[in-house]
């Protein structure tokens, strides 16, 4: 019993810092993303993915590489740089098709040909 109230000494009191406070700022960030999809999803009463989803995976994957570089874990950096590289990739796509809607509904001008 005292070798575990050891640990949990040290995991969560003697190494405490501003950059455990980051990590866990950051771990709730990315947690959020999970909130606002359950959310979504019970108000349409189907499995939804908002934006909001893929910009909480943004911002909680970047502060959680940048939390992985300082601590220097090379899993958590290639796990959190390689989602990086497809939360930006579902963004572009949400962007193009947004564009693409908006060009469709613009009114196409047709010339009127005179007498």
């Amino acid at each position: 019993m005292t070798e575990l109230l050891n640990y949990l000494q040290q995991v969560f009191v003697d190494q405490f810092n501003l950059w455990v406070v980051f990590g866990f700022v950051a771990q709730a960030m990315f947690t959020a993303r999970f909130l606002v999809q359950w959310i979504a999803s019970e108000r349409a009463r189907k499995s939804v993915v908002p934006v909001a989803f893929w910009l909480f995976s943004m911002v909680g994957g970047a502060l959680l590489l940048a939390y992985a570089i300082h601590r220097r874990d090379p899993v958590f950096i290639i796990g959190q740089a390689t989602g990086l590289l497809i939360y930006s990739r579902n963004l572009y796509l949400i962007g193009a098709e947004r564009k693409r809607v908006v060009a469709e509904a613009q009114p196409v001008e047709v010339p009127h040909a005179r007498n």
